[in-house]
C-alpha cells in the first residue's frame, strides 16, 4: 500500500512537472509571438508600392512634436486598436513633401490637417517652408478641411487652394496668456507658499502668490504675443495676398459677419478670402479624382498617406548603395527639463547628457543640433546639459542650438553655451531667471488637530520640514542660492553670448521675448528652422551641404521598460473613446499636481517659463 502511494505519488509529481513545464513553454512561447507582433506593429510593417500618378495626402494627427515620447502604454494601445497616432513627428512630414516634390509619382499634395490637436507657431513654419518647396517644384498642394482651427489654418493658408466644407468655419481668434491663480484658495486652506526668485518678470510663481497676473507680467506677455500675432497675420495675407489687416479685421468683424451671412461661418470665410472655395468633401474627391483618377477600392481619389510614403521610399532608400559620409548627430530636448532619467514627455538631465557623451567619444560624429522644445525646469539638469554641449565644444566638435516652439529659462539655459543659437521668429525664448518654492503645510494640518513639535541640535534642524514653518535663516539660505543660481545663469550668458553681464542684466529678469526680438537683444544668432541649423553645424565642422547626414540619438530603452514603464500605471481619460478634446485639456489644467511633479530639482532651484500662448486649440 505505501509502495503503492510512493508510485502514486511520483507519477503525480511527474504529471505536475510536464504540465508545469508545458506551461512554462507555452508562456514564453506566447511571449516571443506577442513581441513579434509588436516590433512588426511598432515597425510599420510591410512597406507599401508607390503607384504613379497618386496624389500625397498629409494627414498628421495629434500634437506635432520634435520626438516621439508619448507614454509606451498609450502607444500599445493605440496600435492594438488601430487608433490614429496621438503624436505625429515634425520631421517627417517634412520628409514626405521634401521626396514627394521630387517624385515623379506624386502627382500634387492634399494637406487634411482636421486631426492634428496641437502645433506652435515655429512648427508649422518650418513645415510651411516644406509646402512652399513643394509648390516651387512646379507641384500644387491643395488643403481640404471640415473646419479650420487657428493652427490648422495658418498651415492651410499656405496652399494654392484652401477648401472648406459648407457647413465648416474658420476659427481664429487670436493668442492670448491666461494662468489660474492660488493664492485665496490657498490662504483657505492655511498653506504658505515660501517663493524665493530674481526677477520682477519671473512670473512663473505668481499662480501661487496673487490672485491675478502682475503688471510687470502683462506688460511683457503684451510685447511676444503681440509678436507672435503680427507673424500669423503677416504670413496669413502674404500667403493669401491679402491686406496686411486681413486677419485681424477678420477675427474683429465676426461676430458682424456671422449676422450678416446669417450665421453661414464659411460663406463669410470665403468673402473674407481666407477660403478659395467651399465643397463637400464627396465633391472635392471627384474634383481631385478627375487629376489622379478614382480608386474603386475605397471610392476616394487615387492618393497615398504620408505615413505609407515614408515607409515605401525609406525601403527605396535602403535598397541603395549607402554613401559613407560624415553625422551631424540630433540631440532632442523636449519637454520640461528634470532631475534623472525623466519619464515620456520629459528632457532627463542625466539622459541627454548621457545622449551628448555619447555624441562626443563617437569618431563618426562631426557636430551636434540641440534641437530645444522646453519652458525649462531643474537648474541642476539644465547644468548638466550645459556642461555637456561646452564639454563637445572643448572636444573639437561643434555644436548649434536649434530653438522649436520654445527655448525658455531652462531651456535657453542648455542652449547658452552652443557655438551658434538659430530660432524661429515666433520662437519663445529669454525668461532668464531663477526661483525656489517651497510650500509649509502647518496651518492645515493644526486645522485636522496634527501637530508638529521636537527638538533639534541645531537652529536649521528640522528647519526645512513643509509641516513647520520656515526658518528665518532657512530662508535666508535659499534666498542666497537663488540670488547665486541667477548671477550663474546671467553670467554665463555673457560670456556665451559676448555680453556685460549688466546688459544681460537687463534684458533678463524672467522676461520673455519672441525669437525676432532676442536675436535683435543678442540672444539668438540667426532665424531659421532645423535644416538651416545643420547645415550651419556641418559648416562649423568643415563640411558641405552634401557631406553629412543627420542622425537622430535616441535613449536606449530595454523593450521590457519600453512597454511596461506606464503600461500598467494610468491610462487616463485620453484613452477613453467618445471624451471630447476640450475635457482633456480642462482636466489637464485643472491637474495641479500632476502640472507640478516635475519639480524635482535636489536643490529645489528651477528655471522654468509658463509661457505658451493659448488658443482655440490649448
Amino acid at each position: 500500500m505505501n509502495e503503492s502511494r510512493s508510485l502514486l505519488g511520483r507519477l503525480g509529481g511527474w504529471i505536475w512537472g510536464l504540465v508545469s513545464g508545458l506551461y512554462k513553454l507555452l508562456v514564453v512561447l506566447s511571449t516571443i509571438v506577442v513581441i513579434g507582433l509588436l516590433w512588426l506593429a511598432f515597425r510599420g510593417g510591410t512597406p507599401v508600392k508607390v503607384e504613379d500618378n497618386v496624389a500625397l495626402v498629409i494627414a498628421p494627427t495629434g500634437a506635432l512634436v520634435e520626438q516621439l515620447d508619448h507614454e509606451p502604454g498609450r502607444a500599445f494601445l493605440e496600435n492594438i486598436a488601430g487608433d490614429q497616432p496621438s503624436q505625429t513627428l515634425l520631421r517627417d512630414l517634412i520628409e514626405a513633401l521634401e521626396e514627394g516634390a521630387r517624385d515623379s509619382r506624386i502627382r500634387f499634395a492634399v494637406l487634411k490637417l482636421d486631426g492634428l490637436t496641437s502645433a506652435s507657431l515655429p512648427q508649422l513654419e518650418e513645415l510651411g517652408d516644406a509646402v512652399q518647396d513643394f509648390r516651387q517644384a512646379g507641384k500644387k498642394v491643395i488643403a481640404y478641411g471640415p473646419w479650420y482651427e487657428q493652427d490648422e489654418y495658418y498651415l492651410a493658408a499656405q496652399a494654392d487652394e484652401v477648401v472648406l466644407d459648407p457647413m465648416g468655419m474658420v476659427n481664429i481668434e487670436g493668442f492670448s496668456a491666461y494662468n489660474n491663480y492660488f493664492k485665496d484658495a490657498l490662504d483657505k486652506l492655511g498653506v504658505q507658499v515660501n517663493v524665493f526668485r530674481v526677477g520682477e518678470y519671473k512670473s512663473a510663481v505668481e499662480p501661487f502668490i496673487r490672485n491675478d497676473m502682475s503688471p510687470e507680467a502683462k506688460a511683457a506677455d503684451r510685447v511676444w504675443l503681440g509678436n507672435l500675432w503680427s507673424d500669423y497675420g503677416e504670413t496669413v495675407s502674404e500667403a493669401r495676398q491679402l491686406p496686411e489687416t486681413a486677419v485681424t479685421d477678420y477675427v474683429d468683424s465676426f461676430a458682424a459677419g456671422m449676422k450678416k451671412y446669417d450665421g453661414d461661418a464659411a460663406a463669410y470665410a470665403k468673402n473674407a478670402g481666407l477660403v478659395t472655395s467651399v465643397e463637400t468633401l464627396s465633391q472635392f474627391r471627384k474634383r481631385m479624382g478627375a487629376i489622379v483618377g478614382i480608386d474603386p477600392d475605397h471610392g476616394s481619389f487615387r492618393q497615398i498617406n504620408e505615413r505609407d510614403y515614408l515607409r515605401a521610399v525609406r525601403h527605396e532608400r535602403s535598397k541603395k548603395k549607402k554613401q559613407d559620409k560624415d553625422e551631424i548627430a540630433l540631440v532632442v530636448v523636449q519637454g520640461e527639463i528634470v532631475d534623472g532619467d525623466g519619464r515620456p514627455g520629459e528632457a532627463g538631465g542625466d539622459t541627454i547628457a548621457d545622449l551628448l557623451d555619447q555624441a562626443r567619444r563617437d569618431d563618426d560624429v562631426a557636430g551636434v543640433v540641440l534641437r530645444v522644445d522646453s519652458p525649462g525646469g531643474s537648474v541642476w539638469a539644465s547644468e548638466q546639459i550645459r556642461r555637456e554641449v561646452q564639454a563637445l565644444r572643448e572636444a573639437g566638435k561643434p555644436v548649434v542650438a536649434s530653438m522649436s516652439s520654445v527655448a525658455a529659462s531652462g531651456g535657453y539655459w542648455v542652449s547658452m553655451a552652443a557655438d551658434q543659437i538659430w530660432a524661429h521668429n515666433s520662437t519663445i525664448t529669454g525668461s532668464i531667471g531663477i526661483f525656489g518654492l517651497i510650500p509649509t503645510i502647518d496651518k492645515p494640518l493644526e486645522k485636522l488637530g496634527v501637530h508638529t513639535d521636537g527638538v533639534g541640535t541645531t537652529t536649521l534642524a528640522g528647519g526645512f520640514r513643509i509641516d513647520r514653518p520656515l526658518s528665518p535663516e532657512a530662508a535666508v539660505i535659499i534666498q542666497s542660492q537663488i540670488n547665486k543660481g541667477y548671477r550663474d545663469f546671467i553670467g554665463g550668458v555673457a560670456q556665451a553670448r559676448k555680453l556685460t553681464v549688466a546688459k544681460v542684466d537687463e534684458i533678463a529678469r524672467g522676461r520673455v521675448w519672441s525669437g525676432g526680438d532676442a536675436q535683435d537683444l543678442g540672444l539668438v544668432d540667426e532665424l531659421g528652422g532645423l535644416q538651416d541649423a545643420a547645415d550651419a553645424a556641418a559648416k562649423l565642422a568643415g563640411l558641405g551641404p552634401d557631406d553629412y547626414e543627420l542622425q537622430e540619438m535616441e535613449p536606449d530603452h530595454p523593450f521590457s521598460a519600453k512597454f511596461l514603464s506606464d503600461f500598467y500605471g494610468h491610462v487616463g481619460l485620453s484613452a477613453v473613446p467618445g471624451v471630447p478634446q476640450w475635457a482633456h485639456r480642462l482636466l489637464a489644467r485643472m491637474d495641479v499636481v500632476g502640472q507640478l511633479d516635475w519639480l524635482n530639482d535636489p536643490r529645489g532651484m528651477y528655471a522654468y517659463c509658463f509661457c505658451t500662448p493659448s488658443n482655440t486649440r490649448r
